[in-house]
């Protein structure tokens, strides 16, 4: 029986010799190289057990510092975990010669070297480890770019590079790596925007960018639907809110220059667990809904200036375990829910007007006035309060009001002369209408006075025509999140230009064809009122019908004044900030100085009988001007020069 059974045993013998040939075939090959890499990296703590006896295949370990996985007689795994969080490896040390070593393991599928004090620019040859899949290099001194070489590692899953000094701009590339699903680069110095081509990488599952200098508008992402995290935060990333998949599960933006409202569609994220958008600049309404997301265990809006009332039966998710909603406009009550779990959870909302003694609350007008600031603006109130500003406004406004009844019979008296001799201006098309710098004819016209000459002195940049393209840019295609509010007159948006000036725009739709002719003496006189107490115009734009090249919009492009109204600052009501004695004589004086120029600092002047203290806006520091000249564009021009406006102007002045 022990007979036949010999060959069996031969057989396994000669497996076993096999085997040991292989894993010394192993030893004498990678070995060697693993114990280069150990040399190179000044003989970190994490590896100081190797020597030329270590069987590296076999090596039982628990440290988490420490592994090396092989399959057969090829090393795959490769992880390195060393203490060298704050200094490089020493001055002598080459990065090239360190992946020139490395490149010899070919049949790596992941890499791990973290905290291992490698320093310089990641040479391009780190691509020739083709099977890679999983790369992490994060907590090293790596300075330069990443080498573009990576596309050619068509496997790479992961990219981590956080906690480096890489900088240049964010690969263009970045579609190349199709299998890609996280790509993290957090806390490097890496700059400018980000690309299209980011948009593309469909399997990507995580995105960090945190701590970085990137900028400008995020792309599209809504195509990733794979897409879970995404961590932008501690950049210059805006201004408006990005548009993302709905698969989310971490959003975080804080820190950034974002400055639209929050997306409706965001109520429906249901996987969202961690939402964080504070220290921004976003305005329009909070959307309750987010307490109440089935997975929100996270939410912090703080230190933006979000608007809307909250009430006591609001619901929320039981699992919140930190809700900061401080600094903002918020009014109302403060949820039940909220307080309910206050004592397992962070609740944070101070600096807002809430109905609540808690956590240092601002009063109501506070918060009307800060969403007149942003461009939030509330209906008109019918009923006005009476008060002595208004008074000392009425008297100033008064007396100009009947200097400029004299002067107006004057200028009647000569414009009527000058028609005799001027020809009726020639018509201009559209595109050419008005456009960079004020006409010859608008500089010399006999009808200007003196203050023409003096029109460069409100810090304002020069009247010209727009693009429709331009201002679709500024406004970010007419978004929801830019629209200010609604009147008779039409539309206004807050936008943004390309050279960074904050500016309201009126949309004015046309509601019959007109011709280029009856814009013409219009636009001439919206280019002349530029004061420093008027809300001046900066340009126009005009949307023409490809029919029979009507205009059928006009968009008038007025500068942004950021403070909110005059009533709201001498209300009796506002009682957290309010103006000085000398600014309120300030005031009134800004207001009567514009007065007088609507009146006589241009010819024919404009009298409107509609003035209200509302239309009186006040900028950043705190100087009056008034935001309303109510200019009907397609009426009889003539009718606001009639001396009838200026008595009726009068008679409303008296009431106060």
């Amino acid at each position: 029986m022990a007979y036949k059974h010999h060959p069996s045993v031969f057989l396994v013998f000669v497996t076993v010799l096999l085997s040991i040939h292989c894993s010394e075939q192993l030893q004498s090959s990678h070995s060697q190289t693993l114990l280069r890499i150990q040399q190179l990296l000044n003989f970190p703590v994490s590896l100081s057990n190797w020597n030329n006896n270590t069987d590296f295949c076999n090596t039982d370990s628990n440290s988490s510092s420490l592994n090396v996985v092989c399959y057969g007689d090829t090393i795959t795994q490769l992880h390195i975990i060393g203490e060298r969080r704050d200094t490089p490896l020493p001055r002598n040390f080459s990065i090239d010669s360190f992946v020139t070593t490395l490149v010899r393991l070919p049949s790596l599928k992941v890499l791990t070297l973290v905290s291992l004090g490698i320093w310089g620019p990641l040479p391009g040859k780190i691509a020739r480890l083709s099977s890679l899949e999983i790369f992490n290099m994060s907590s090293n001194f790596l300075y330069g770019s990443i080498p573009q070489e990576l596309t050619l590692l068509s496997s790479l899953q992961t990219l981590i590079f956080d906690n480096n000094m890489l900088a240049d701009t964010f690969p263009r590339w970045i579609d190349s790596l199709q299998a890609l699903t996280v790509l993290s680069l957090k806390n490097n110095k890496f700059n400018g925007s980000l690309p299209n081509s980011l948009g593309n990488v469909e399997n990507l599952r995580t995105l960090s960018l945190s701590h970085n200098h990137f900028y400008g508008v995020v792309p599209d992402l809504s195509g990733l639907t794979n897409l879970q995290v995404i961590e932008l935060d501690d950049n210059a990333f805006g201004p408006q809110f990005p548009q993302l998949g709905h698969k989310l599960v971490t959003l975080v933006l804080r820190n950034n220059r974002f400055r639209s409202g929050i997306p409706a569609e965001l109520s429906s994220y249901y996987q969202l667990e961690r939402f964080d958008i504070s220290l921004n600049s976003f305005v329009g309404p909070f959307q309750p809904g987010l307490l109440s997301l089935p997975s929100i265990t996270y939410l912090n809006i703080s230190w933006n200036k979000l608007t809307g009332m909250l009430f006591e039966n609001l619901s929320c998710n039981s699992e919140l375990d930190v809700v900061d909603l401080s600094s903002n406009l918020l009014t109302g009550s403060l949820p039940r829910c909220l307080v309910s779990n206050s004592s397992d959870s962070t609740v944070l909302y101070a600096r807002n007007c809430l109905d609540t003694v808690n956590q240092n609350q601002q009063p109501q007008p506070f918060c009307h006035t800060e969403a007149l600031a942003v461009g939030i603006l509330p209906e008109r109130k019918k009923h006005k309060q009476v008060s002595t500003v208004v008074l000392s406004l009425g008297i100033v406004g008064g007396t100009l009001g009947g200097v400029a009844l004299v002067l107006l019979i004057f200028f009647i008296v000569r414009r009527g002369n000058d028609r005799s001799k001027t020809k009726n201006p020639p018509t201009r098309l559209i595109s050419e209408n008005a456009a960079s710098g004020y006409t010859s004819k608008l500089l010399s016209d006999a009808r200007y006075i003196s203050q023409t000459k003096k029109l460069g002195a409100v810090g304002l940049p020069t009247y010209r025509s727009f693009s429709l393209e331009e201002i679709e840019s500024a406004t970010n295609y007419f978004d929801r999140a830019s629209l200010m509010g609604e009147d008779s007159y039409g539309k206004m948006y807050r936008g943004q230009l390309k050279n960074g000036s904050l500016v309201a725009i009126r949309c004015v739709e046309m509601k019959k064809r007109y011709s280029t002719q009856n814009f013409v003496q219009h636009i001439e006189l919206i280019s002349k009122l530029r004061h420093r107490h008027l809300v001046s115009a900066v340009g126009h734009c005009f949307e023409c019908s490809l029919d029979d090249s009507s205009v059928s919009k006009v968009f008038l492009v007025f500068e942004y004044v950021p403070n909110g109204t005059l009533r709201n600052w001498i209300s009796d009501e506002h009682a957290r900030k309010s103006l000085s004695w000398t600014q309120h004589i300030g005031a009134a004086i800004g207001v009567a100085k514009g007065i007088q120029f609507l009146h006589t600092g241009i010819v024919p002047g404009v009298y409107s009988n509609d003035l209200k203290i509302e239309d009186v806006l006040l900028d950043q520091n705190l100087v009056a001007k008034i935001s309303s000249y109510h200019l009907p564009l397609l009426s009889n021009m003539g009718k606001l020069f009639l001396p009838g406006s200026v008595w009726k102007f009068f008679q409303w002045i008296k009431k106060f």
